[in-house]
């Protein structure tokens, strides 16, 4: 990453480490506040509603976040303190002054159209002119490339030239389809850190022109560390087997039965197992189920659950962590002929649970198979060596102290340093 390291040279390079979950949503509400899920409320990527019987999935809107967070800390200090968030996830709706957050149109005929929600409003009719469409249909899936990332950052120079915020969160999303898909130590995960280091790059060319050169700390941090592995888990099929997860028979296979005693929401290398009526006798043949299950390396229920900061109203009864080589799929039918339609196409929001194995969707039958074992690499589980550990980096010798960081200390050191007149 020649650029990154021209960026970095005479500035400071540190570990830091990610709270768990180390899931995207958590990762970055932990990171704007500060704070723990059990504070915050974002337990995973997604909710499960129980009064509804509703699964929500990538969803959510920025209320969902129940802490301040950075830009509201900022806020607090001074209105003019201005901050721009541009696509990290839970954003809409957020305090911060200029915002960007793919927002396609849901159409009558069950199409889509290609927009996005942006603060101002018309905003979004700016970039339209000047880049065209979000390219949504590479920012997840078998199409995800470095174009959405491109895009993202294209777009932020423009927003960040035209309004001149005095801090700015940019997620670029890029490093997370190849490693995924076929392994972080693969030829095209080690093409995709080539790939984003040119688009890295021109943007810090690009907002250093615009801002000047010295008027601009860059921090650049991973959220997490996506690890190799080769084992998967099926905690539904599991809970299943066991008499505790219901399905129901449609036209397209079977479907999850929300109302079943016990059943699993995963999410990479976590899941919630949410039991109905928080029954004490199925919360404990369920610890029984998993305390040996290969894959698995902690079973956490109740109190316990506040080891990670899980102990909120939202969390499953029961948390099951992977060990760092393994995944866990959300896969309940034990007959792939029984899979429901939805299985086998990208679609995100139907899914109670996370699916990487749509990166691999087969362009020939036009559909995904049904097979989680093609998974290479996947993240989320708790930090437990050096090769879990992410890196924070700056152009600036005195933003970072010389010590590993933890994700939970860099809100209120950036809003101490922004309200000394430092502009990030």
């Amino acid at each position: 990453m020649p650029n990154l390291q021209a960026l970095t040279a005479n500035g400071a390079q540190q570990r830091l480490t990610s709270s768990f979950p180390a899931v995207t949503w958590p990762a970055q509400a932990t990171m704007l506040t500060g704070q723990l899920p059990n504070r915050h409320g974002v337990i995973g990527n997604g909710f499960y509603w129980r009064e509804s019987q509703e699964v929500e999935m990538w969803t959510a809107w920025n209320e969902k976040i129940e802490s301040p967070q950075i830009w509201d800390l900022l806020h607090d200090i001074s209105p003019e303190l201005k901050s721009l968030a541009w696509f990290p996830m839970l954003s809409k709706g957020s305090g911060a002054d200029y915002i960007c957050m793919p927002k396609p149109v849901h159409n009558p005929d069950g199409s889509e159209s290609l927009w996005c929600y942006t603060q101002p409003q018309e905003y979004y009719g700016d970039l339209l002119e000047a880049l065209g469409h979000f390219p949504l249909q590479h920012f997840w899936g078998p199409l995800a490339n470095i174009k959405s990332s491109e895009w993202i950052l294209q777009s932020a120079v423009k927003a960040i030239s035209d309004f001149k915020p005095q801090f700015s969160y940019l997620y670029i999303p890029h490093l997370d389809y190849a490693a995924q898909k076929l392994g972080p130590n693969s030829p095209e995960a080690q093409q995709s850190v080539v790939d984003l280091d040119r688009v890295l790059g021109e943007t810090i060319t690009e907002v250093n022109h615009a801002l000047g050169e010295d008027n601009v700390v860059w921090i650049i941090a991973s959220e997490y560390v996506i690890t190799e592995v080769d084992h998967v888990s099926y905690p539904n099929r599991i809970l299943r087997e066991a008499g505790l997860l219901q399905v129901t028979e449609q036209e397209d296979g079977e479907h999850l039965d929300l109302d079943s005693s016990a059943w699993a929401l995963v999410d990479h290398q976590f899941s919630h197992i949410f039991v109905k009526d928080g029954c004490p006798e199925i919360i404990e043949q369920i610890q029984t189920l998993f305390a040996d299950l290969e894959g698995i390396s902690e079973v956490l229920v109740g109190e316990a659950r506040g080891k990670y900061g899980l102990e909120h109203e939202r969390s499953g009864e029961v948390i099951l962590v992977s060990t760092s080589n393994s995944w866990q799929a959300y896969y309940w039918w034990l007959d792939d002929q029984q899979a429901p339609g939805f299985a086998r196409t990208v679609d995100i929001h139907r899914k109670p649970g996370y699916d990487p194995v749509e990166l691999h969707f087969d362009m020939a039958t036009k559909s995904i198979p049904l097979d989680a074992t093609l998974i290479k690499g996947s993240h989320g589980a708790p930090v437990s060596d050096d090769s879990q550990r992410g890196m924070i980096v700056s152009n600036c010798s005195t933003i970072l102290e010389d010590r590993d960081w933890l994700d939970t200390e860099l809100c209120n050191h950036l809003v101490q340093a922004i309200a000394q007149n430092q502009s990030v």
